[in-house]
C-alpha cells in the first residue's frame, strides 16, 4: 500500500445528495450534522461572512482606485529587440508573435528608441516615439502606423495620421 493508494473505508463517506436529518439509523439524523441550538442551528443563519452585526471585514478595508474601462493595455517594445530581424523585413505584430517578442498585442504596439538599431526594417505597428521613429528612417527604413484589428479580428488596416 502507498499513499497514492489510500482510501477512506467502504461506506465511511457520504455522498453530496446525501439525505440529512432522515434519523438515527442514517448516521446523521437528529441534529444534521448542526451540533445543538445556537444561531448556525437554525434555519436562515448568517451568510459566510457575517459577523454579528459588526461592521465585516470587508467593509472595513480601504478600497482605492477603479479600472478605467476605457484604457487602452499598449505593448512597449524597444528598439534593440529588433535587431533580431533580417535586414529589409516587414516587422508587424504577426512577425512580433512569431519571434515571440510578443505574446498577445493587446490594444496596440509601441516602438520605444532605447537601444541601437543597426538594420533597415520596415516597422507597421501602432504608435512610434519620435526617437524610435527618427532612428528607423535614419537607417532607410520606413515607420507605417496601423490599426491592430478589424471587426472580423484579423491583423491589418491603417491608422488617420494627424
Amino acid at each position: 500500500m502507498e499513499l497514492s493508494n489510500l482510501r477512506p473505508a467502504e461506506g465511511s463517506k457520504h455522498s453530496d445528495n446525501f439525505r440529512r436529518g432522515r434519523g438515527h439509523g442514517s448516521g446523521n439524523g437528529k441534529t444534521a450534522g448542526k451540533g445543538h441550538k445556537g444561531q448556525k442551528a437554525r434555519s436562515g443563519a448568517p451568510r459566510i461572512g457575517f459577523e454579528g452585526g459588526q461592521m465585516p471585514l470587508y467593509r472595513r478595508i480601504p478600497k482605492r482606485g477603479f479600472t478605467n474601462r476605457n484604457t487602452k493595455y499598449i505593448i512597449a517594445i524597444n528598439l534593440d529587440v529588433l535587431e533580431r530581424f533580417d535586414n529589409g523585413a516587414t516587422v508587424d505584430a504577426q512577425a512580433l508573435k512569431e519571434a515571440g517578442i510578443v505574446k498577445n498585442a493587446r490594444d496596440g504596439i509601441k516602438i520605444l528608441g532605447n537601444g541601437e538599431l543597426t538594420k533597415k526594417l520596415n516597422v507597421k505597428v501602432q504608435a512610434y516615439s519620435a526617437s524610435a521613429k527618427e532612428k528607423i528612417e535614419a537607417l532607410g527604413g520606413t515607420c507605417e502606423l496601423t490599426n491592430l484589428q478589424d471587426s472580423d479580428g484579423a491583423i491589418g488596416g491603417t491608422a488617420e495620421v494627424k
